[in-house]
């Protein structure tokens, strides 16, 4: 990775950090605050935390369209001048549906997949894969300093001053984005790394991808739905002073990413992913019913909530390797854009059926309804194909070069899906490593190349 490369990933993932801080810091703290909101009420605590997902799930990527068009970091700075707005009228509100209103911009705010879009344009293929990981690693850290410094700085400043210091950070990251991020010459439109209009029909119809679709938006509803009722039993069941919440945020969340590495490298390295991925569904499913069944006893409860962590930073990690390892060549970026769309959908959802779950049928209904919820994903993933290992290949495109993919795929092991960019004169061809052979693929394209 070159120094410029560098600079661009250190750049965008202090950006992407500081905007998820921001919007995760409220998660362990709003249903304890919220009756300081006039109007306040467990279900509107629940619309609160769900509409974000709601209105980035709407807008993420028409605005990664938009930044087609008019270019990346105008719609990223714009963006992010909406997050602020939304930040400043969350901060100022008095009442429940001004806080609704705030929540709500700031999704509005939606530049996650046009900064993905920037970092392609500014890394080059071989370094891309390795730039993205780091992106995904700050969303993780993003939301393990979140949980711990969310109860104490909403203890010190409440919610208001959460909220402040979400838009200074998202002044922060505007600051970084025009004096530390380099403006790229080229827009690549990688479809690699980017959402491509045209292929969005053809993967809502790939039944893999729509497993793994409904799995993250279950992921996201079972999270989102269970901070309308973790933190309020914590205090008023267990007696667990709100000021010390953080304690057991970090203590959980540093065992269960402890406990949780070994898995990671058992599906990667091991090549054992769908074993991992159906078992983390399944201690996702045990930590639901721990937590449901565990309102008289706080160690079954912790127990519950270290187990449900586990699970999620273990499926928060396999996702997105399914997700790229099952998409068809060159329309990764697609897939992913997709994906991400479910998540905010799943989280918005999660969030207004939490609420009026917890109101109707008390805190036990919340983890009972996303028991049977994570039950049914067990079901749908229990049918996917086992993902083999492929890596997708780009090749640059001459003039001269004719490619009729079937031929690529009958006559060249290893090859099972060609996508070709004619405007951008690329070619991608998703390949098993095991059985791939150059020479024979070179002698198609009568050319020597350079497989990237």
């Amino acid at each position: 990775m070159s120094p410029l490369e560098k600079k661009s990933l250190f750049g965008l993932a202090s950006l992407y950090a500081f905007r998820m801080i921001g919007l995760f810091m409220l998660l362990p703290v709003l249903s304890l605050y919220a009756e300081e909101y006039s109007g306040s009420t467990i279900i509107l605590v629940g619309v609160a935390l769900g509409v974000y997902g709601l209105t980035q799930g709407l807008f993420q990527i028409p605005l990664g369209f938009l930044s087609d068009r008019f270019g990346r970091k105008p719609i990223i700075f714009i963006g992010m001048l909406i997050f602020f707005l939304g930040s400043i009228i969350a901060a100022t509100s008095e009442t429940m549906w001004g806080l609704i209103a705030g929540r709500a911009l700031q999704g509005v705010g939606a530049v996650a997949s046009t900064i993905m879009a920037l970092l392609s344009d500014l890394t080059t293929e071989q370094s891309r894969t390795k730039a993205m990981a780091v992106i995904g690693a700050s969303i993780g850290v993003s939301f393990a300093v979140s949980l711990i410094v969310g109860p104490i700085l909403a203890n010190l400043w409440g919610l208001p001053g959460l909220f402040w210091l979400t838009a200074v950070l998202s002044i922060l990251g505007s600051l970084i984005l025009f004096f530390l991020v380099p403006t790229p010459s080229v827009l690549r439109n990688n479809p690699e790394s980017q959402a491509v209009p045209q292929m969005f029909s053809r993967l809502l119809k790939n039944r893999e991808l729509l497993r793994l679709n409904f799995g993250i938006a279950v992921l996201h509803f079972s999270q989102m739905a269970i901070w309308i009722s973790v933190p309020l039993i914590l205090e008023q069941t267990f007696n667990f002073n709100r000021e010390g919440h953080w304690v057991i945020y970090l203590t959980i969340l540093g065992l269960s990413f402890i406990c949780m590495l070994p898995f990671i490298f058992i599906a990667e390295k091991k090549q054992k992913i769908k074993l991992v991925f159906i078992g983390a569904i399944l201690l996702l499913t045990l930590g639901e019913i721990l937590l449901g069944s565990g309102l008289n006893n706080h160690i079954i409860f912790l127990l519950g909530l270290f187990t449900f962590f586990m699970a999620f930073n273990l499926l928060e990690a396999t996702l997105p390797s399914l997700v790229s390892k099952l998409a068809p060549a060159g329309a990764k970026g697609t897939a992913i854009g997709i994906y991400s769309t479910s998540q905010f959908l799943g989280a918005f959802l999660g969030g207004i059926s939490g609420g009026m779950i917890a109101h109707y049928f008390g805190y036990a209904g919340v983890f009972w309804l996303t028991a049977c919820l994570t039950i049914l994903w067990v079901i749908f993933a229990a049918t996917m194909k086992k993902p083999r290992h492929f890596k997708t290949l780009t090749v640059h495109l001459t003039p001269e070069d004719i490619i009729i993919p079937e031929d690529y795929i009958s006559d060249v092991p290893g090859i099972c899906d060609v996508v070709i960019i004619a405007e951008q004169q690329l070619a991608y061809f998703k390949v098993d490593m095991d059985q791939f052979c150059p020479e024979s693929m070179e002698k198609i394209l009568g050319r020597k190349t350079y497989f990237s």
